[in-house]
């Protein structure tokens, strides 16, 4: 059994603002399990864990990324502000429960999944993390699954995928379609640019598709199913998701042709060896929140909404301004625009919008297309050559060169002096060191 410990990395203490997620405190029945109560200003800053065998010897795994996301930043995404809000109706103390091991491994085995959902010692320690000091972001997550669960759902039934995937972007992206990681990964399912092409996502100047919510959940279902053809286990498929397939096959190999996740488990790379157990954890956090006194955020449903396809270059703010929409809700519509121009020009583009805006889009399409064109779109399509003929001042250019000359000329004939006195001191030294000779 291994056996895990706490590895912070630096030493600097972090205040979460949590003011945003306010809770009624009321008794709760006693309990006969332990019971740590959670204090956000006491915080560490500590993004990785360090595991150590039953031989003594230490790996040290990363958390992923996206479980060191700052919650400010989830709590100011458009979506969040417009449609999320606190649950004052939640009368759960903010206490996180302390269950026996057999609690948690009987829950695991609650869960109705086609993918092994075993426990172990690091699973425990993600599931401390979820529930611990990530339980304010856990509230946010539960209320944000409400926009992307069913997209996600959809395309894991369309390709009859495990619907257990849809857990896949809390530890991808907690659920930001605007994420970028270090490495450039992209968009709720955190595709690379290259993986992102060769599933027919677009990524240009203008456009990047791997924000899209829908396009990227088709295009990660059919990655999933790709890769599970070729490990044929759940568990090395997300593993393959999280730090490429050639990865896994060399770790394969370096394990004697072992195909199981946890066997081939020090062979993986730091993060990948985290990337299971912290699925494995959000699955059960996400099952099984309230039993640790978290409370999902409240979600009003964003109006329904429709496509219009444009055959020309428009800005966001032409159709925000004309049509009376806010700027920000059509960026949270249309994330796949990167400078919120959308280039119709280039081939039909689609403009998500609210389903009543709509008609009013199509009634003053025109008037969308003229609104401060000049302004918004400055790329010009043909421009005029300046054809002017230069006029020199040749007096005042022969004046200068006659001066530049004259100048060079000085310290030229300065230099060969120099040059020359220096010759001659030479000569005249080997001439008195002859005549020394000589006289001898």
């Amino acid at each position: 059994m291994m056996k895990i410990k706490r590895h912070t990395v630096g030493s600097v203490n972090k205040v979460v603002k949590w003011s945003l997620l306010l809770y009624l405190f009321a008794f709760l029945p006693s309990f006969s399990i332990a019971q740590v109560k959670f204090n956000p200003d006491e915080v560490a800053d500590d993004d990785e864990i360090t595991v150590t065998d039953e031989q003594g010897r230490e790996e040290v795994i990363e958390f992923p990324e996206a479980m060191t996301y700052d919650l400010d930043s989830l709590l100011n995404l458009y979506m969040a502000k417009t449609y999320l809000d606190e649950n004052n109706d939640c009368n759960l103390r903010d206490i996180n429960p302390v269950y026996s091991k057999e609690e948690y491994m009987e829950r695991l085995s609650r869960i109705p999944s086609v993918m092994e959902m075993a426990y172990n010692d690091v699973v425990q320690k993600f599931i401390d993390r979820y529930s611990g000091r990530l339980r304010h972001s856990i509230s946010y997550m539960l209320g944000a699954s409400n926009f992307y669960m069913p997209i996600f759902e959809e395309a894991l039934e369309m390709y009859h995928l495990p619907l257990e995937l849809k857990y896949l972007p809390i530890i991808e992206s907690a659920l930001n379609p605007n994420a970028v990681s270090r490495v450039g990964a992209a968009g709720l399912w955190q595709f690379m640019i290259g993986t992102g092409k060769q599933y027919d996502l677009r990524v240009n100047s203008l456009v990047d598709e791997r924000r899209d919510p829908v396009k990227a959940s088709y295009a990660a279902a059919r990655y999933l199913s790709d890769l599970y053809k070729i490990f044929g286990d759940w568990n090395l498929v997300i593993a393959a998701y999280n730090c490429g397939p050639g990865n896994i096959s060399k770790a394969i190999h370096r394990s004697n042709g072992e195909k199981d996740y946890w066997q081939i488990y020090p062979y993986l790379p730091r993060e990948t060896r985290g990337y299971v157990p912290a699925f494995i954890a959000a699955n059960y956090i996400m099952t099984y929140y309230s039993q640790h006194n978290i409370c999902p955020m409240t979600t009003r449903l964003p109006a329904k909404t429709d496509t219009v396809m444009v055959n020309r270059s428009v800005h966001l703010e032409q159709v925000a301004a004309v049509v009376g929409i806010n700027i920000d809700l059509l960026r949270s519509l249309n994330p796949m625009y990167r400078r919120d121009i959308i280039p119709g020009n280039t081939e039909p583009m689609p403009l998500r919008l609210p389903l009543a805006e709509v008609s009013k889009f199509i009634d003053m399409e025109d008037s969308v297309y003229n609104y401060k064109t000049d302004e918004l779109l400055t790329k010009r399509i043909e421009v005029a050559v300046n054809d002017d003929v230069p006029t020199y001042y040749h007096k005042s250019k022969r004046y200068s060169r006659g001066k530049r000359g004259a100048r060079y000329g000085k310290h030229r004939a300065a230099r060969g002096g120099k040059r020359h006195a220096a010759s001659r001191k030479k000569s005249s030294g080997r001439k008195s060191r002859k005549s020394t000779r000589r006289r001898r």
